[in-house]
């Protein structure tokens, strides 16, 4: 067991429309406790509504940022503010399913220079950098390799890892490329090559990752990103 010094209690932002039937929001309030106990701290969380963010000042005072899944959200402005909020400030920031898309998004608009960077799923015009996958993984089991001595390699602490998804869009292949030539590199590939994480080299932890690791907290699991997440915040 990993034990870090007793310090107030970690506040984590979860910024994304709460739904009791979506299957990845019962798991994660399961997932933060877990990895709090494991890491014997406590660890406090809210539920902000894409709605409800209209600024990066809704996000002061949060040790880490967790974009969850169940887009489209409400209001994909406020997801975007999230983001953005989490990497320019050094925020921990952890996105998954959803939060991995729009984290791409982001990062093209703000980053690399693509302000019309957009979500198929919702816009009908500008560069669709998330499109449909061609293969829905929506309740789907899949092996993902991933980069070694990276964030989320350390967080597993294997090569190699299987986790489930619910999610029918992903990176376009034409824009896949562009990653490579900046900070927000591809750590975590299927066993087609396609991106299922990605995260920010010059950040303390920003880490996407495009299946639900959060589940496995149903299953009485260990979730290591969260636990990554916490770990981060902390230091």
């Amino acid at each position: 067991m990993t034990h870090i010094p007793v310090k107030d209690t970690l506040r984590i932002a979860l910024v994304g429309d709460y739904n009791h039937d979506v299957v990845a929001h019962q798991a994660i309030p399961l997932a933060i406790d877990d990895a709090a106990a494991v890491l014997e701290i406590t660890a406090d969380y809210d539920w902000l509504a894409t709605s409800e963010i209209t600024s990066g000042d809704d996000l002061v005072g949060y040790d880490a940022i967790w974009v969850v899944p169940a887009s489209p959200y409400k209001n994909p402005e406020g997801a975007f503010i999230a983001i953005q909020y989490a990497r320019e400030n050094a925020i921990p920031f952890l996105g998954t399913c959803g939060g991995f898309q729009h984290a791409i998004i982001e990062y093209a608009r703000h980053v690399l220079g693509y302000e019309n960077a957009a979500h198929q799923e919702t816009d009908s015009e500008g560069k669709m950098v998330i499109v449909p996958l061609t293969c829905s993984l929506v309740e789907q089991t899949a092996s993902i390799e991933l980069r070694p001595n990276t964030l989320i390699a350390k967080a597993y602490g294997q090569p190699e890892i299987s986790e489930g998804y619910h999610c029918n869009y992903g990176i376009a292949e034409d824009f896949a490329a562009k990653l490579e030539k900046g900070d927000l590199r591809v750590t975590g590939w299927d066993e087609e090559g396609e991106i299922r994480a990605v995260e920010l080299v010059s950040h303390p932890f920003f880490v996407a990752t495009l299946f639900q690791h959060e589940r496995n907290a149903l299953a009485g699991r260990p979730v290591p990103l969260v636990q990554a997440l916490l770990r981060a915040a902390y230091d």
